[in-house]
């Protein structure tokens, strides 16, 4: 799918303008694409999904939220259990030490993401903190990078800095486990995810850091092809139904992450209920297994 493919996104008519919102722009694109259905020798599928050696129910997986206490007591803990409780791989955010040790504790399959700190021995402390909870994953949110007004950028209190690639292969080969880098919008970016040997990437636009983002669903397979195989990507922002789920993988994403659309009370059901949406949309177009995933399937509205 061409990187042009939807050029226009939530034109005002009245006001003669294009909206700025990445968020609006995102929602337009999902809305843009169309599928055919296959019912010939279809039959019912399974949406289980093998990455890095373990099996989940679904490839609906929590986002890399953080400070959830607002939301919930101990509102990390209680999405980490939601996760567990759907089979699904479950992203942590920032947060304390403490507060990975109770999210970990409830069974959920974690991936940490870190910020991009200042000092590198934060980095490494926090790293090695994960994985000796028992993270099977870890990461960095390399957009927190800077500020909007062209500044460093701090995060509650704690200074950011931009990561080289030199840097990213030094936290790869101090993970020992897989390491993601989170908030990739270029085949640029992940050209060089994937010379620091990173095992996975998350294409993603941070919920509109940046005014105008290209919808990460569009320049997805850009950035499939610039990796290779070897490289899982995943995606997220604006991912709302199964019918979201379905396009994102049937245009080659191995799994997603949904954020503000699950509340900490309700991430089991949410996401059950996702699951389900998507095994419909598989069965109705010929996709037995997500492995099956066909990006012919995907049409793009142009009437």
């Amino acid at each position: 799918m061409s990187r042009t493919a939807v050029k226009i996104y939530n034109y005002d008519r009245l006001n003669m303008k294009y909206s700025s919102n990445p968020d609006t722009i995102t929602r337009d694109y999902f809305d843009s694409l169309l599928l055919e259905t296959r019912y010939i020798d279809s039959v019912l599928p399974s949406t289980k999904m093998t990455l890095w050696g373990e099996t989940f129910d679904t490839p609906v997986m929590t986002a890399a939220l953080s400070h959830l206490h607002n939301t919930a007591q101990d509102g990390m803990a209680v999405y980490a259990e939601g996760a567990a409780k759907a089979g699904a791989v479950h992203w942590v955010g920032m947060g304390e030490d403490e507060e990975l040790e109770r999210v970990v504790a409830t069974g959920a399959r974690s991936i940490k993401i870190i910020k991009p700190h200042a000092d590198n021995r934060e980095v490494f402390r926090k790293i090695e903190h994960a994985v000796a909870q028992g993270c099977f994953a870890v990461g960095m949110d390399t957009d927190h990078a800077f500020n909007s007004n062209g500044g460093y950028d701090d995060v509650f209190g704690l200074p950011m800095r931009p990561k080289s690639t030199a840097e990213l292969k030094e936290f790869v080969q101090a993970a020992g486990v897989p390491f993601i880098v989170k908030g990739v919008l270029s085949p640029r970016d992940a050209e060089k995810c994937a010379e620091a040997g990173c095992a996975g990437l998350v294409v993603s636009h941070h919920h509109g850091m940046v005014q105008y983002s290209v919808p990460p669903l569009m320049v997805m397979q850009d950035i499939i092809s610039a990796v290779g195989p070897d490289v899982q990507v995943f995606i997220d922002c604006g991912i709302a139904s199964g019918m979201d789920v379905y396009k994102c993988l049937a245009l080659g994403a191995k799994a997603v992450s949904v954020g503000r659309h699950l509340m900490p009370e309700a991430v089991a059901r949410r996401i059950d209920e996702m699951t389900a949406e998507l095994a419909g949309i598989m069965a109705r177009t010929g996709v037995a297994v997500l492995e099956d995933m066909d990006p012919t399937v995907i049409h793009r509205r142009n009437f």
